[in-house]
């Protein structure tokens, strides 16, 4: 159970890491044709493709893909007063962290009369989705909305696969999230077929087209995403979660071994990733593995994601090189169970969240941390960041400069028109003085 990947001894460029980290076999490009034929067919036939989309793909034909005012009402007057509280606490924490992602306008002179403001703009509308595949995530809920309300966005509708469980309207948990958090455009429609409605309206259904979509899904909801990337932004390609841990001798091998039980119960491709400079440690943590799996609830799904290609336990020199070889991994959560936590934060540049010290598991931060666990899958770290409340945001500037101003620069104007051959952009300052001749 879990490969051991053993570097101690080589010195390996960026490029050899790169080559070397574990991951899941699961290609994004993989699923293009069909889930362009799936798109197709909502553009084309609207709310008919997404209800017979729901019966193919969910087993279950919704009585309306538009989830009734009523419905929301129930779902929230039933739910277990113990999940309310903790949702309750959730969105406090979130609302609170997400505030200081929304950065204050700010005014620049740089000259006098000539003056630049920079300000951060909602946008109008978002499409969220909510995955509900082998789980339930009223936390994925929290996570969104959150962080668009945060944002200012006037303007929410949120989608979940439709559940034939529930007489094919969305999980009655996720309509309580939604309703707790004041969200009443609420839809039954999952897979690719709820992104390309999100991203191009569905008219008889009353939905608009959304200007933005974010929350995690499958490989089709990925692809999905990538496909009407463009018409609307995205918040990134979700691939399989995932959980990396750098830890030395002091490290508690229990509380490594539980934290990589927990991400691999998401899903058979998930993947967990020790790396770590103690071959005592290694040993203990594979020793206990065994044991914690047939004792987990999803054993056979964290049997499958521990024994896949994208889990491994990793064997470095020293934690400079476990910090290399984490940012070339990038991880979406990186935890940090270390003696010297201060000495090897600084190292560790590409992670979607870092949890540092035995008593911040990954787990906290999926729930009430205050962090957003929406974060940057398979490898993305590296050049992107994981969602909050800038995701919705759009940087502005407006300029405004005085006659006086614009005549202090209306020379460098000239000039550099003249030099890119656009004599026209020189002629549009000299018409505003026409004394210069």
């Amino acid at each position: 159970m879990m490969t051991t990947l053993d570097l101690r001894g080589r010195e390996l460029s960026t490029a050899e890491l790169l080559a070397l980290v574990p991951r899941s076999t699961s290609d994004v490009g993989s699923a293009v044709d069909a889930v362009a034929a799936i798109i197709a067919e909502v553009r084309e036939r609207g709310e008919d493709a997404l209800l017979a989309q729901a019966e193919r793909f969910d087993g279950v034909r919704p009585t309306s893909v538009r989830v009734p005012a009523a419905a929301l009402a129930s779902a929230l007057e039933s739910l277990d007063p113990g999940v309310r509280k903790a949702l309750e606490v959730a969105i406090e924490r979130v609302r609170a962290a997400s505030a200081a992602q929304v950065p204050e306008q700010r005014i620049t002179e740089v000259a006098p009369g000539a003056r630049i403001v920079q300000r951060w703009q909602p946008v109008d509308r978002v499409g969220l989705y909510v995955p509900g595949g082998k789980a339930v995530y009223p936390s994925s809920v929290v996570m969104n909305v959150v962080a668009a309300q945060v944002a200012g966005v006037p303007s929410i509708a949120l989608a979940s696969p439709p559940q034939s469980t529930f007489g094919g309207s969305v999980h009655p948990t996720i309509l309580a999230a939604a309703a707790l958090l004041g969200v009443d455009e609420v839809y039954a429609m999952g897979g690719a077929g709820a992104i390309a409605a999100l991203a191009y309206g569905v008219t008889e259904i009353g939905l608009e087209p959304v200007q933005v979509i974010t929350g995690p899904g499958n490989l089709y909801v990925a692809t999905a995403k990538r496909a009407v990337q463009g018409v609307v932004g995205i918040d990134s390609e979700a691939r399989p979660t995932e959980i990396l841990i750098i830890a030395d001798g002091s490290a508690s091998p229990t509380l490594v071994v539980a934290d990589l039980v927990s991400q691999a119960e998401h899903d058979e491709l998930a993947g967990s990733v020790l790396v770590t400079d103690d071959e005592w440690l290694a040993e203990a943590v594979r020793s206990a593995l065994p044991a914690a799996v047939s004792a987990t609830h999803h054993h056979d799904r964290v049997a499958t994601a521990l024994d896949g290609p994208q889990s491994a336990i990793v064997l470095v020199d020293d934690l400079a090189q476990a910090a290399a070889f984490s940012n070339a991994y990038a991880p979406e959560p990186l935890e940090v169970h270390v003696r010297d936590a201060g000495g090897i934060l600084p190292l560790l540049t590409n992670a979607g969240a870092i949890f540092v010290g035995d008593h911040t598991p990954v787990s906290l931060g999926d729930y009430v941390a205050g962090s957003n666990h929406v974060l940057p899958t398979g490898g993305h770290a590296r050049f992107s960041a994981g969602l909050s409340a800038s995701t919705f945001l759009r940087p502005q500037q407006i300029v405004e400069y005085t006659r006086d101003a614009l005549a202090e620069v209306a020379e460098h104007v000239l000039q550099l028109s003249a030099a890119e051959q656009l004599p026209a952009h020189g002629d549009a300052v000299r018409a505003r003085f026409p004394e210069r001749g």
